[in-house]
């Protein structure tokens, strides 16, 4: 089996690999029938030199591969025909900027496994980049803190070499001894920005303690599904119902809102949901909040102050609720925001590092069984052109159709 890497070829260009000099080392040493190309790139983190002092080949043409990996979508102009490729497509959710995307992948009769439905048989994802869009999302929540408030001043992640060297910023951390953050998300991007919390040492509490308790030192909280949502009725429930239902529920976060100071938002959201807060409640005299991180950043959705994306080299912006417009982010009047949608890059090495240990433990050894139920599961086009049996649903996307 022949692997190529491919370079990322999206713009703007994003410096992440799928696996690191030394994962590739460690697959052909313990798969002696896998062989890795790598094709060139100026804008890796990672340096062409790095891979060949591994013994690995660059190769501009990968033809000869029968796997080519990335990170981002491909270029149409990239694609090589009748071949299997891995990488972050966006076209499951019937994303309509990569519908072109998808019908070439069909003309051209290739194979697409998207990173995206790599899961288990129990449906929870295998692989991605959470992790680090929490760590270096929590990173700029108190970057944001700081800046709007006077009380220190954070390097941004991006200018970082790496996350030790975020570490070594965090120091500089110093926030209220009353102030509460609260978090919503429990996945890879929860779980990320808690590393970040935990590192400065700021202790979790129970919602309910953070509802009723005064402290001396600064704490937050993490939020479950029903303890910011309730139902319309008001009848007891559970978190299936909550999932299989949305629609009959309703927000409970404002509960939150008044004795919070910062929210981090890292959940995975519906679109039958309800909204976390919304525009009117932002409005309230009760609304303490003045940070909103927005990690899972979906555009004019659930966390009212989210009107757009930021970028890596502009992260922040104001949200003024009382015009429900954007703002100065110093604005006095202004919820400061962090929506930056592509998070991960801001630190490359350490996030590649860590998706390819992922890569390398739970989806490499499947490419070498006679069947895999997970590759199987993940696979939208297939090489004889069209989509597969799972993917029929993305048809009329794939037409224009919707």
């Amino acid at each position: 089996m022949k692997i190529g890497i491919i370079r990322e070829g999206k713009t703007p260009p994003d410096k992440r690999v799928p696996l690191t000099p030394a994962q590739c080392r460690e697959i052909v040493e313990k798969y002696p029938e896998v062989e890795i190309y790598v094709q060139p790139s100026e804008i890796r983190a990672i340096p062409d030199s790095a891979y060949e002092a591994e013994g690995l080949p660059l190769r501009e043409d990968l033809s000869n591969c029968d796997l080519i990996i990335g990170v981002k979508e491909v270029p149409i102009d990239m694609l090589i025909p009748n071949k299997r490729y891995m990488f972050f497509s966006h076209t499951y959710k019937k994303q309509p900027y990569n519908r072109k995307l998808l019908k070439a992948i069909v003309d051209k009769k290739i194979s697409l496994i998207d990173y995206e439905v790599l899961t288990r048989d129990n449906g929870s994802r295998l692989i991605g980049f959470g992790r680090y869009a929490g760590i270096v999302g929590c990173y700029n929540a108190l970057l944001a803190a700081g800046k709007k408030n006077g009380w220190y001043d954070l390097k941004p992640a991006h200018k970082c070499e790496d996350r030790k060297e975020v570490e070594r910023e965090l120091a500089k951390v110093k926030l209220p001894a009353d102030y509460k953050i609260a978090l919503t998300g429990g996945g890879r991007v929860g779980k990320g920005a808690m590393e970040i919390l935990d590192y400065i040492n700021m202790p979790k509490v129970s919602p309910a303690d953070y509802l009723n308790t005064s402290y001396d030192h600064a704490v937050y909280t993490q939020l479950d599904v029903l303890d910011y949502n309730k139902k319309k009725d008001g009848t007891p429930t559970s978190k299936s119902e909550f999932y299989n239902s949305p629609e009959l529920f309703e927000s409970d976060f404002m509960r939150f809102a008044p004795v919070s100071n910062m929210y981090i938002a890292c959940h995975y959201w519906d679109n039958r949901s309800p909204f976390i807060f919304t525009r009117e409640d932002a409005k309230s005299p009760e609304f303490n909040i003045n940070i909103v991180a927005d990690i899972s950043c979906d555009i004019d959705g659930p966390v009212a102050s989210t009107l757009r994306p930021s970028t890596i080299a502009d992260p922040l912006y104001g949200y003024k609720a009382s015009t429900e417009s954007e703002a100065d982010f110093m604005h006095p009047d202004a919820i400061g925001v962090m929506a930056v949608d592509n998070l991960p890059c801001e630190l490359p090495m350490d996030a590649s590092e860590d998706f390819g240990s992922e890569l390398v433990k739970h989806i490499i050894p499947e490419f070498l069984k006679p069947e895999s139920d997970i590759l199987r599961r993940a696979t939208e086009t297939s090489l004889e052109g069209g989509l597969t049996e799972e993917y029929r649903y993305l048809e009329g996307y794939l037409r224009g159709e919707e």
